[in-house]
């Protein structure tokens, strides 16, 4: 689990004082649950953050402050609840494995979430998803889904499609960033999932980068690998930058 240190606890506070927005809490199916929002203007184009199995961090925080310099605005939704960071794998496999069972809560969560980025006053209508890990998985059911949005993205994610589903709903450009070392996601699951887009007559763009396990982009973790999260980072910036006006 990522904790916050001093360091990053005064980094978040110094940007939501900066960006003038911060926790968001809301609701859905009853529940609570507390989203992350940052803007730099009022129509910023949108990044619809989903974060990996450890909920909503710093990480994602972290990476909020990254898209705000570079004028996007940040929503980062809550799919496990308020206050719900597991710090055990036991419980993010139980939390994760819920909703992977759960498609429909799943894709409910993620609406509601962009409802509350609505009234937060994001821009819904110029928007990306984008997702690491977990969140990379949940951002593919967001596009299965049918959601109107301009692109999706996955760092790292899980790849397989449900039985059952499949991307005839899908709007917007798909973005895959994957690691050829990731023993969790395997290539075979990347070029699976080229081959059905393929099929779909989705435009895509899918890269690996040798060398790089699961979870690469987690700054400070032993699986980081600089190379591919710069990398990666690029491609996605270069990505939002054509999608999105």
């Amino acid at each position: 689990m990522r904790k916050l240190n001093i360091l990053a606890m005064l980094l978040l506070l110094s940007f939501s004082a900066m960006a003038g927005n911060g926790m968001v809490e809301y609701k859905v199916d009853g529940e609570s649950f507390e989203g992350y929002y940052s803007s730099p203007s009022k129509d910023a184009p949108l990044i619809f953050l989903v974060h990996d199995w450890d909920g909503l961090t710093d990480y994602e925080v972290k990476r909020a402050e990254m898209l705000y310099r570079l004028g996007y605005a940040v929503f980062a939704v809550d799919m496990f609840g308020k206050n719900i960071r597991p710090t055990e794998t036991a419980d993010k496999k139980k939390l994760t494995g819920a909703l992977y069972k759960d498609r429909e809560r799943m894709r409910r969560l993620l609406y509601g979430g962009l409802e509350a980025a609505k009234k937060a006053g994001a821009n819904v209508d110029n928007a990306v998803a984008i997702g690491y890990c977990f969140g990379g998985a949940v951002a593919l059911e967001f596009a299965r889904s049918g959601a109107d949005m301009k692109g999706f993205v996955t760092f790292h994610g899980g790849l397989k499609t449900p039985a059952g589903q499949d991307y005839s709903k899908t709007k917007g450009e798909l973005l895959v960033l994957h690691g050829s070392a990731d023993k969790a996601v395997t290539m075979a699951d990347f070029a699976a999932l080229a081959v059905e887009l393929e099929k779909a007559g989705l435009d895509h763009e899918m890269a690996t980068y040798s060398g790089a396990p699961h979870a690469f982009t987690v700054f400070g973790s032993t699986r980081y690998h600089k190379v591919a999260d710069m990398k990666s980072w690029d491609s996605f910036t270069r990505f939002i930058e054509r999608v999105l006006k």
